[in-house]
């Protein structure tokens, strides 16, 4: 099942494109990307590099919570750094361990030093139910056709 699809398996079929901010941005820039391309978190590059990831609980719970300004704070300042990564090779399973373990729900994907992509936990539980229904799928038609067989057997 899951335990043997990789994480560049979901990238092929989900795409490569992720979204991106400078860590000079504010937050509240960052924020208005995140709801124009309705996603819960951001990279942070820096000089052509991965610097961070920026996203929501970063935000609630280092600007919200703080008092601070999120017109005036930037992203250099609440971004998750260094951050997490993952290789393309990486098994979905041990992907999701990772973000469980280290309860983040993004993973960027860095094979050899270049950027391929990033992982949502969105991502995951798609794929995992993606597959269950294939299992589920393939299991209802193994049934069907034992049962034609009986049939066509004791006739």
């Amino acid at each position: 099942m899951y335990t043997s699809i990789t994480v560049g398996q979901v990238l092929r079929a989900k795409g490569h494109g992720f979204h991106a901010v400078g860590p000079e941005a504010t937050a509240y820039d960052a924020l208005e990307i995140m709801a124009e391309r309705n996603v819960g978190a951001l990279l942070v590059i820096e000089d052509g590099n991965l610097a961070g990831v920026f996203s929501e609980r970063d935000y609630a719970r280092k600007v919200i919570l703080k008092g601070k300004s999120s017109r005036n704070t930037k992203v250099r300042e609440l971004m998750s750094s260094p951050p997490i990564t993952i290789g393309s090779q990486t098994s979905l399973r041990d992907c999701m361990v990772l973000m469980t373990e280290n309860h983040i729900r993004h993973l960027p994907v860095i094979n050899d030093g270049v950027l391929m992509g990033v992982m949502s936990i969105g991502d995951v539980v798609n794929m995992i139910i993606s597959e269950q229904t294939t299992a589920i799928n393939e299991l209802e038609n193994y049934i069907a056709g034992n049962e034609y067989t009986r049939e066509a057997v004791t006739t």
